[in-house]
């Protein structure tokens, strides 16, 4: 069974409003911004930035857990970890690392936030290539292997007295000014047909009762 006739199945069992969004938002996601949030050990935070990612369309986050586990809290996040692709890199022994080098094999650049005063700013970085924006915690910011090892370094820039911003307006600011440049330029940030296809099959799982069980009696059907 192809994509589009699974997805044409499984949508048979999600509500007409629910189906109509899905098709009207698939082609409105993209993976040519994406966000990793690094041992953030504040789930409320960490939650924001998820609901911020699919409000703006934003269909992968990564989440590096090294020594802080993260739970999704549903006060917050308001159910957007339903919508996005959540991946974890919590099972190896750096990875930080690990998750660098798997997002710069699907060819991404990686930015680092940093106040350095020769920073990018969300206005002026290049966006030609994907970018993935790596954010640390308030107190320590983001480790030496993502500081040392990135690509650039993105500054959010600041006139008054305290020193940084919240981790969840931080992200709601770049990645807001990042993806309405986005739109307004001549980039292919959209998703593939096949990428939009997958997602929403991914959507229709979510949210369709007993989805796993449908699913193989779909595929098993004569």
């Amino acid at each position: 069974m192809d994509d589009r006739t699974l997805y044409e199945r499984l949508s048979a069992f999600v509500s007409d409003h629910k189906r109509e969004l899905f098709e009207q938002l698939a082609p409105m996601r993209t993976r040519h911004i994406t966000v990793a949030l690094e041992d953030i050990y504040q789930p409320h935070n960490a939650s924001a930035v998820l609901r911020t990612c699919d409000l703006l369309g934003i269909q992968d986050v990564h989440v590096i857990e090294n020594r802080n586990r993260y739970t999704v809290n549903p006060d917050v996040a308001l159910g957007a970890s339903k919508w996005i692709d959540l991946h974890r890199h919590r099972d190896g022994t750096d990875n930080t690392r690990a998750c660098m080098s798997a997002l710069r094999e699907h060819g991404y650049r990686i930015v680092a936030t940093s106040p350095h005063g020769d920073a990018f700013t969300p206005e002026s970085i290049p966006l030609e290539r994907p970018l993935a924006i790596f954010l640390g915690t308030e107190q320590h910011g983001l480790s030496d292997a993502v500081i040392d090892g990135a690509d650039m370094h993105l500054r959010i820039p600041m006139h008054g007295f305290t020193e940084s911003y919240n981790i969840s307006v931080s992200a709601a600011i770049i990645l807001y000014t990042l993806i309405m440049r986005t739109h307004a330029s001549d980039i292919a940030w959209t998703l593939s047909e096949e990428e939009r296809l997958r997602v929403m099959i991914g959507w229709a799982r979510r949210v369709v009762k007993h989805a796993d069980a449908i699913e193989d009696r779909l595929r098993n059907a004569p």
